[in-house]
C-alpha cells in the first residue's frame, strides 16, 4: 500500500472516530450535504465558463477559416489580374504569396482553435456528467438524511421512554406498591380478627341479661292479658 493510500486511511480512520465521537452526528452530514451544495454551485460556474470557452475557440476556428478563405481568393485575384496585364506580374506574385502566407497563418490558427474547442467540449461532457452525478447523490443523500433524522427522533423518544421505564424499576416504586398491597391485606385481616375475637368476648351476664329481658318481655304480656279479662268481666257481670 502506497503512503498516499496509508495516509487516506488514516485520515478515514480518524473521521470515523470523530462521527462516533460527536453528540449529533446529524448536524454533520446536514453540513456535509451543504459543503456538496456549494461545491455543485462552483462546479456549475466553471461548467459555464468551459462552456464559454467552447463556443469562443469554435467562433474563433470559424473565423480563421473565413480568413483563409478570404486569403486564399485574394491570392486568385491578384494571379487573374496579372495575367490580364492589370497588375505587375512581379508585384502580383509578391502580393500572391503574402496572401497565401497569412492564409497559411489563419488556418494554423484555425486547427488550434479547432484543438482548443475539441478540449474544452471534453472538458464540458467531462464536467456535465459529474455534476449530473453529484446532484444525483445530494439528492439521494438529502433523502436519507431526512430519514435518518425521522428515525433518530423516534430512537431518542423510545430511548427516552425506556429510561424511564427502567427508572421506575430502578426506584423500587413497583416494590413499593408490592408492599403497599401486602400492609393493607394485613390490615384487613386484623380488623377482621378483632372482629371475630369482640363477638367471642361477650360476658355470660350479658347473655343472662338477654335471656332475663326476653322472659320479662312474655310476663308483662301475661299480665295485660289479665288486666283486660278483669274488665271485661267487671263490664258484664252476667
Amino acid at each position: 500500500m502506497g503512503i498516499f493510500k496509508r495516509l487516506f486511511k488514516i485520515g478515514e480512520a480518524e473521521a470515523n472516530s470523530l462521527v462516533d465521537k460527536l453528540e449529533n452526528p446529524i448536524k454533520l452530514t446536514e453540513q456535509g450535504i451543504r459543503d456538496m451544495k456549494a461545491d455543485l454551485d462552483k462546479s456549475l460556474q466553471a461548467l459555464a465558463e468551459v462552456k464559454a470557452m467552447a463556443i469562443r475557440a469554435r467562433n474563433d476556428a470559424e473565423t480563421y477559416k473565413n480568413k483563409a478563405n478570404e486569403y486564399e481568393a485574394k491570392a486568385m485575384q491578384l494571379v487573374e489580374s496579372a495575367a490580364k496585364g492589370a497588375i505587375d506580374p512581379a508585384e502580383a506574385d509578391r502580393l500572391a504569396e503574402s496572401a497565401l502566407t497569412k492564409q497559411a497563418e489563419a488556418l494554423e490558427q484555425q486547427m488550434r482553435s479547432e484543438s482548443d474547442r475539441q478540449k474544452f467540449e471534453a472538458s464540458v461532457d467531462k464536467l456535465d456528467k459529474n455534476i449530473k452525478e453529484l446532484r444525483a447523490n445530494i439528492s439521494k443523500w438529502e433523502n436519507e438524511a431526512k430519514t435518518l433524522k425521522a428515525r433518530a427522533m423516534v430512537s431518542e423518544a423510545t430511548k427516552k421512554v425506556n429510561q424511564q421505564l427502567a427508572a421506575v424499576d430502578s426506584s423500587s416504586t413497583v416494590a413499593m406498591l408490592e408492599k403497599m398491597k401486602e400492609k393493607v391485606a394485613k390490615e384487613e385481616a386484623l380488623a377482621e380478627s378483632y372482629g371475630e375475637i369482640a363477638n367471642e368476648s361477650k360476658s355470660v351476664d350479658d347473655e343472662i341479661d338477654a335471656a332475663l329481658r326476653k322472659s320479662g318481655s312474655t310476663a308483662s304480656s301475661d299480665k295485660l292479658a289479665a288486666l283486660k279479662a278483669k274488665m271485661a268481666a267487671k263490664n258484664n257481670p252476667e
